[in-house]
């Protein structure tokens, strides 16, 4: 999720945990657990100070190690003592347990989108993306801005609030799991070019009945839909290009960080009097007819680096960044 949204859900936490009678009748532990699940819902994300290293560094390591099971675990205690140092009488273990489900409840979230974590480290590598919500999800947004407004005038007990907030939620997350089900067994039904071999991942876009359709046709091959109003429309193709200076991108670090983030990337190849331009993309970021998230790679003759750029971008920023004026 974004930013925003796990700010809203650290406070969403901290109404919750009225429901324990310990945080709901101790004014010092309480506001230990606001803050503590405000820092919780925040502090996995703090590997975003990897961008002070370079766009490389982040993208290869953002929801990486900070969002695994071990890390769970160090930001819980971390986040506890900090919070039991500073309201002095507050109760440690209830502190405890209401960061660890702030910092779980981000960790677990997280899967639910495209870009997914390497929440099962030390046990996996793999990227999890489950491709149920937007990373902004304006309903569970708006959903958490209501609440907290309804607590902070006294429109409600907190025990009442964030509960009933957090069942209808659990179901709304039901419904969107089964929904995005239902679009993947539509669309292989609705493709006239169904082949079993074909892959079909599908994405949530911020509009709930719209989704974006990745079809994985083998060796590098993409096709690019978009399934709205129960219906699937074929948008645009992706084929990957095969050359030495493809090949050799692929040891730059840049490149490498992107495909150690991605399994749906294609590369495509321009050839310019100076040498090569590789551009690699994610299909599954499309927008305005473009793929924003790239690794772009500049090469002379003999396939040695010239510039680069790793990130997310526009056609403006790709040839300012490059020193680029014409592609």
């Amino acid at each position: 999720m974004d930013t925003g949204t796990h700010l809203v859900v650290g406070l969403g936490l901290a109404g919750l945990a009225h429901v324990d009678p310990v945080v709901a009748s101790d004014s010092v532990t309480a506001t230990a657990v606001l803050i503590g699940t405000v820092v919780g819902s925040q502090i996995p994300d703090s590997d975003g100070l990897l961008r002070l290293k370079g766009n490389a560094a982040y993208i290869r390591n953002h929801r990486g190690k900070s969002h695994s099971l071990p890390a769970i675990a160090i930001w819980t205690t971390l986040v506890t003592l900090v919070m039991t140092l500073l309201f002095q009488g507050a109760s440690l273990s209830h502190v405890a347990l209401w960061v660890f489900i702030a910092v779980g409840f981000h960790v677990f979230s997280d899967l639910f989108n495209a870009y997914g974590t390497q929440a099962f480290r030390p046990f996996t590598e793999r990227w999890i993306s489950w491709n149920i919500i937007h990373i902004f999800d304006p309903i569970m947004f708006a959903a958490h801005v209501v609440a907290i407004f309804l607590w902070s005038v006294h429109l409600g007990p907190p025990e009442v609030i964030f509960p009933t907030l957090y069942v209808l939620l659990a179901g709304y997350y039901v419904w969107r799991t089964v929904a995005h089900w239902m679009v993947h067994r539509r669309v292989r039904l609705q493709d006239p070019q169904y082949d079993p071999a074909h892959r079909y991942l599908i994405i949530p876009t911020i509009h709930l009945y719209v989704w974006n359709v990745v079809k994985v046709k083998g060796d590098g091959h993409y096709e690019l839909g978009e399934y709205k109003n129960n219906m699937l429309r074929w948008i645009d193709k992706v084929d990957f290009e095969h050359h030495p200076a493809v090949e050799a991108s692929r040891t730059h670090p840049d490149v490498s960080a992107f495909l150690y983030f991605t399994s749906y990337a294609c590369a495509e190849l321009r050839e310019h009097a100076w040498g090569y331009e590789v551009r690699w993309v994610d299909v599954r970021y499309r927008h305005r007819k473009q793929y924003p998230f790239v690794a772009v790679l500049l090469m002379d003759k003999h396939y040695r680096p010239m510039d680069s750029y790793v990130g997310w971008l526009n056609e403006g920023r790709v040839g300012k960044k490059l020193k680029i004026n014409a592609y």
